[in-house]
């Protein structure tokens, strides 16, 4: 996918220059079929096979990819906006796994849905789940007590906990809940994966968002140092309360493999 209708190529310098004028027609208008020609020297039915195939192979990854955004949008709407990023977008990647980013990027750079703000984090929070679920992040298993006290010890993160903060309830968005005005207040995801490859989605309120932040941020911390700072954030320190949901909190994150345990001194 390249952003110019002719792009420039590293071509051969031995190749002949009609093939190389061939080959840059032949791109220029699989790219883009409406606004250029077709080789003359190719029959428009087999163009018409590459031209079909190739982005079909697209749309197809797309649409697949992000299953919400697509209901969003009608089909002529939808291919209008696929068309778009195939048709003029400058991609970085060979690899179809990467498709979604770049399909990501596009939203962000050229943003051809003003009418629709929080597509761009809609994307994202569609493509999460699988980049969790081919992260190759590895765990030091000998490191790591998975009995240990979560409240005087220093729990520990599992890699393939990330929190997401979003300015849009991507979650609740559907074709019949499409908000044009950021709500006050943030929305904190929690995507998961656990030791059965299960990628999971939780909303999170503002308290444990943030003492998954601090786990995430602060590798020293015992449990229970995270949550005196948050009660000093929050203006309650010494609160009972917030250590007891405090507590509650991280016994629920390690039964849920979140929290993989505690550091080995």
């Amino acid at each position: 996918m390249k952003s110019e209708n002719q792009p420039e190529a590293n071509f051969d310098p031995l190749l002949p220059t009609a093939l190389k004028h061939q080959q840059l027609e032949f791109t220029a208008y699989i790219r883009d079929p409406d606004n250029n020609s077709a080789p003359a020297e190719i029959e428009d039915r087999r163009m018409a096979i590459y031209r079909e195939l190739f982005y079909n192979n697209i749309e197809g990854f797309i649409s697949g990819n992000f299953p919400v955004i697509r209901k969003l949008f009608d089909d002529a709407q939808w291919h209008k906006l696929v068309r778009g990023f195939y048709s003029n977008y400058r991609g970085q990647t060979p690899l179809f796994p990467e498709i979604p980013q770049e399909f990501i990027s596009y939203l962000e750079q050229v943003n051809p849905c003003p009418d629709k703000p929080f597509l761009r984090e809609l994307a994202h929070y569609e493509w999460i789940e699988l980049a969790l679920e081919i992260d190759s992040t590895t765990i030091d298993n000998e490191k790591i007590n998975p009995d240990g006290d979560l409240i005087q010890g220093v729990p520990v993160l599992s890699p393939q906990a990330w929190l997401l903060s979003y300015h849009w309830p991507v979650d609740k968005i559907s074709p019949q809940q499409q908000p044009t005005t950021t709500p006050e207040q943030p929305t904190f995801i929690l995507v998961h994966r656990d030791s059965e490859y299960s990628v999971n989605f939780t909303r999170l309120n503002q308290v444990s968002a943030r003492l998954l932040e601090l786990l995430g941020s602060s590798k020293d911390l015992s449990g229970n140092e995270c949550l005196e700072k948050i009660s000093q954030e929050l203006g309650r320190q010494g609160d009972p309360l917030i250590f007891d949901t405090g507590k509650n909190l991280l016994q629920n994150f390690r039964q849920q493999q979140i929290i993989l345990g505690t550091t080995v001194p």
